[in-house]
C-alpha cells in the first residue's frame, strides 16, 4: 500500500526558511484515508481548486488510523476519516472517534442503506459482492443466491478469500441478519466444505483461478473485475472475457445482493467540522462520483451517475438496502461463526 505523508506548509516554510505571515492564508484539512487508490488524488485535487482547501492525506490501515487518531485524541489532526467496508466504519463508530452531523444534501443524495442512522458516516461509492463463474462452462444451475453455494453440487469447485478479511465477514453478517445465526452458520460449513482450494490471495486471484480451471466459482467485488475489462493488458482483457457474473438474491421478493461502501465521516475531536462536512458534501457531487466511477471502477452512490462502461457490462441488478452499519457492526462475531464452521 502506497503511503503519503503530505508535509505541512508551516514545515514546509519552516524547512524553507520562508516567512511565516503567509501561513494564515493557508486553509488545510486533515484526511485520514485507509483507501489506497492512486485515482483519489484527483478528488482531493478538485475539493482544493472548489473550495482553497489544500488536502493533508495520511494514508494507512483502517485499524491503525483508528488507533491513531485515539492515541492522539483531543489533539489529532484528523478532520475526516474515510475507509473501505461497512465492518470497518463500524469499528469507527465503536470506537467513538466519529460525531454525528447533520447533512440535507448528503440525506438527500445518499441512500440510507449507505450512511449511518447518526451521520457518523457517509457513503461515498460501493462495490456488489457476487458470484463469477467460467463463461466458457456456462452458469451453473442452481445458484441464484448466495444461500446456493452452500449446496453439495458445488462441492470442490468455490474460490474465496480467507474469511477474517472485512469483505467476507460483510457478507456472513448480512446473511445473519437474513437467515439467522443458526441457517448462516450452516451457510458458512457448507461453503468451506465447497472449496477448491484452501483461501488465499485476495479477490483478483478468486476469478483468475476460474478463468484458469482451478475452480469453478469465484466469490469477489465487482471492480476487482470491472479494473480487468478496462485494462490495456491483452492477458487481463483476456480474463475478463472469460468470466461471468452472477448478481445473487433477485428474485422478486429476495433481498437482492451485498454491496458494500466506501465511507467517509467528520472526526469527533475535528476543530473544522464545518470545512469536513463540505468535503463529504463533495465527493458525492456528480464530478467526484464521476471519479469514483472511472478511476476505480466503483459504483456511485448518486443514482444519476453511470458505471463505468466495464462495470456496467456486468450487468444490472438490485441491491440489498440492509443498512452497513448494521451488517458492519456484527462483522466481529459473523468471523466467530465462520472459524467455527470451517471456513479460514
Amino acid at each position: 500500500m502506497l503511503r503519503r505523508h503530505i508535509l505541512s506548509l508551516p514545515a514546509a516554510l519552516a524547512a524553507g526558511g520562508l516567512a511565516r505571515p503567509a501561513l494564515a492564508q493557508e486553509r488545510t484539512l486533515a484526511l485520514y484515508s485507509s483507501r489506497h487508490y492512486d485515482t483519489d488524488r484527483a478528488l482531493y485535487d478538485g475539493f482544493t481548486a472548489e473550495t482553497g482547501t489544500r488536502i493533508r492525506l495520511i494514508e494507512g490501515d483502517a485499524d491503525q488510523l483508528i488507533a491513531r487518531i485515539q492515541s492522539e485524541g483531543a489533539n489529532t489532526p484528523a478532520d475526516v476519516l474515510i475507509t473501505v467496508d461497512g465492518a470497518r466504519l463500524a469499528r469507527a463508530v465503536a470506537a467513538g472517534i466519529m460525531a454525528p452531523t447533520t447533512s440535507e444534501v448528503l440525506n438527500r443524495r445518499v441512500p440510507a442503506s449507505l450512511r449511518d442512522p447518526e451521520g457518523q458516516w457517509y457513503g461515498v461509492s460501493t462495490r456488489a459482492r457476487v458470484v463469477m463463474f467460467s463463461k466458457e462452462k456456462g452458469r451453473p444451475a442452481g445458484l441464484d443466491r448466495y444461500e446456493d453455494l452452500a449446496k453439495p453440487a458445488f462441492r470442490g469447485q468455490i474460490l474465496v478469500r480467507a474469511a477474517a478479511h472485512p469483505y467476507n465477514t460483510s457478507l456472513m453478517a448480512s446473511i445473519m441478519v437474513a437467515d439467522g445465526e443458526q441457517a448462516a452458520e450452516a451457510w458458512a460449513r457448507g461453503v468451506a466444505e465447497n472449496l477448491a482450494r484452501p483461501p488465499q490471495g485476495g479477490d483478483t486471484p478468486q476469478f483468475q483461478g476460474v478463468a484458469a480451471g482451478v475452480g469453478s466459482l469465484a466469490i469477489a467485488n465487482t471492480y476487482y473485475l470491472a479494473r480487468f475489462g478496462a485494462s490495456s493488458n491483452p492477458a487481463e482483457k483476456a480474463v475478463y472475457d472469460k468470466i461471468g457474473v452472477i448478481f445473487p438474491n433477485q428474485a422478486p421478493g429476495d433481498r437482492g445482493a451485498h454491496v458494500n461502501v466506501s465511507g467517509a465521516g467528520v472526526v469527533r475531536s475535528s476543530s473544522n467540522k464545518e470545512m469536513a462536512l463540505k468535503f463529504i458534501e463533495y465527493l458525492t457531487g456528480p464530478r467526484a462520483q464521476e471519479l469514483f466511477a472511472n478511476g476505480n471502477f466503483e459504483y456511485p452512490v448518486v443514482a444519476d451517475v453511470a458505471p463505468h462502461p466495464a462495470l456496467a457490462a456486468l450487468g444490472t441488478f438490485r441491491a440489498d438496502q440492509m443498512n452497513a452499519q448494521r451488517f458492519g457492526a456484527l462483522a466481529p462475531q459473523a468471523l466467530q461463526i465462520m472459524q467455527r464452521a470451517g471456513w479460514r
